[in-house]
């Protein structure tokens, strides 16, 4: 063992944003944690631009819903706390986002569901219609002249946020190595290449990775809310680009290469919000995402691997889901506490 390795209690494996939050939280809670990633902080889809903290809808509530509630609640405090041990910026604003209502049906059930948020979401947030004109320049049209405004919804820049995690981790003397044993507890958060791990070594189905793609456009708006038109979204970034985003691919041959597919999400963002037609197209990004065959995140003890962890899934709410999501780990890992939702759970996929 080399002297490196003396006094490790957590190895955790890949250096996503579940990886890179979960090492956070157990050095903040006094462990000593190494991190070790073969391709490097943020190299699949945590890197990518879009970045929608963006909330279930306040209905048919469950521990998913109140489980994504908590964590987004958290965030604020969460992202404050890396940004100040780094000093590295990470991207994120509480700026809440804005939805099309297209018909008197879907007005209705915007209406039902304010009152859903109402009585769910603690009154830290809120969920309410209100008229395209009233929201200025980066409001889409609607048929209706309404939208649906949320303050729940937050925004990240994905690479920038596992950028301001390294630098947190570094700064409070945590080894990110490419290459290094399994010392301590050890925690799997290797993304989709960990989930067809995990269905080999057990023989049952966990999960799998869907492709994605984006666009980044320069275009200033960093107070601006985002937007979901028709299912895409549209990301105001605070670093004067907006994210347009995104595609779902289970059959790809390069996961990593853009297509035409990005060309019609561009047209699709244009026809939603014309002020984008001028933009400059900054970057085509494309990558493949975790999702866990329960689209709920993949959490607890690896089955019949005494000291090792799954942390895996977080296919599109990833981000959003990882304060919370950081802490039921430590919890498992370093106090032996188990919080892990029964829908999460290893055993139960």
């Amino acid at each position: 063992m080399a002297s490196t390795d003396i006094g490790i209690d957590v190895t955790v494996r890949g250096a996503g944003i579940f990886g890179l939050s979960i090492a956070w939280i157990c050095v903040m809670r006094g462990a000593k944690v190494r991190v070790v990633d073969p391709n490097g902080p943020g190299a699949g889809s945590s890197g990518g631009i879009v970045g929608a903290l963006a909330p279930h809808v306040p209905e048919n509530w469950n521990a998913k819903k109140a489980f994504q509630l908590d964590s987004l609640l958290m965030a604020e405090g969460f992202w404050r706390d890396v940004e100040t041990a780094g000093g590295v910026a990470a991207g994120y604003g509480r700026t809440g986002r804005l939805q099309v209502l297209a018909d008197d049906r879907a007005i209705d059930l915007a209406k039902a569901r304010a009152k859903g948020a109402a009585d769910l979401w603690q009154g830290r947030a809120i969920w309410e219609i209100v008229s395209t004109e009233s929201q200025g320049a980066f409001a889409p049209s609607s048929p209706t002249g309404l939208l649906i405004r949320d303050t729940l919804s937050a925004r990240m820049f994905p690479r920038q946020a596992c950028a301001a995690l390294v630098a947190g981790l570094q700064a409070k003397g945590v080894e990110i190595t490419k290459d290094a044993p399994d010392c301590g507890s050890v925690i799997w958060a290797t993304g989709y290449e960990g989930l067809r791990q995990l269905s080999e070594d057990t023989g049952r189905l966990f999960g799998d990775g869907v492709k994605g793609q984006s666009v980044l456009l320069k275009h200033p708006a960093p107070d601006a809310p985002q937007l979901f038109v028709d299912g895409l979204h549209i990301i105001p970034h605070a670093n004067g680009t907006v994210a347009i985003g995104s595609t779902s691919e289970r059959n790809f041959d390069d996961p990593t290469a853009t297509d035409a597919q990005c060309d019609e999400l561009l047209k699709r963002a244009y026809d939603a919000l014309p002020i984008l037609a001028e933009a400059q197209i900054v970057e085509r990004w494309a990558g493949v995402r975790p999702r866990a065959k329960s689209r709920a995140p993949l959490l607890g003890q690896w089955p019949d691997r005494s000291g090792h962890y799954i942390a895996n899934g977080g296919f599109k709410i990833g981000f959003g889901m990882a304060p919370k999501m950081a802490h039921v780990m430590a919890d498992l890992v370093l106090e032996g506490h188990d919080a892990v939702p029964e829908e999460f759970r290893v055993t139960d996929i």
